[in-house]
């Protein structure tokens, strides 16, 4: 099984997870709304509301993903991924003097064309891949956002 498939494997059952409990929580919720009691009203209504803040955060991360793979695979394609390799230590943190020798390349990339979502897709990419997930994070949706703009001309 690839990275990918046991990637998709652990969203599918995070979500089904997540989906149970906002299940057992929302049924919870509608008996603590039918006591007809004040507190356990105002309670219910909490546990009503959590669950639909919980719902748009994990449709709003599998969108992100779905985006973030969708340009990783356009790259793929038209063979623009980051060839920089980073060497991973048996704790699963990446070599620092390897991830700090990646960054410069991708970061003057994506500073000297800010309107490329390949240069800032590249930036993300070895952010990720250096264990830098705010910085990754950021950088991949400046792409996406980049990207929609471009389709939109």
């Amino acid at each position: 099984m690839g990275a990918r498939s046991r990637a998709i494997l652990g969203v599918v059952t995070i979500s089904v997870l997540l989906v149970l409990y906002f299940g057992f929580v929302g049924i919870r919720a509608m008996a603590l709304l039918a006591s007809g009691q004040a507190i356990p009203i105002v309670m219910g209504v909490a546990m009503l509301i959590l669950p639909i803040i919980g719902v748009w955060a994990l449709l709003r991360e599998i969108m992100f993903g779905r985006q973030a793979t969708r340009l990783a695979d356009r790259l793929e394609q038209a063979g623009l991924m980051p060839d920089e390799r980073v060497d991973v230590s048996p704790t699963g943190r990446p070599d620092r003097e390897q991830a700090d020798a990646a960054f410069p390349r991708y970061q003057a990339e994506a500073e000297a064309d800010p309107g490329s979502w390949q240069a800032w897709m590249r930036l993300g990419i070895v952010y990720d891949a250096c264990g830098d997930r705010k910085r990754a994070r950021g950088a991949i949706r400046q792409a996406i956002s980049l990207e929609r703009n471009e389709i939109r001309r």
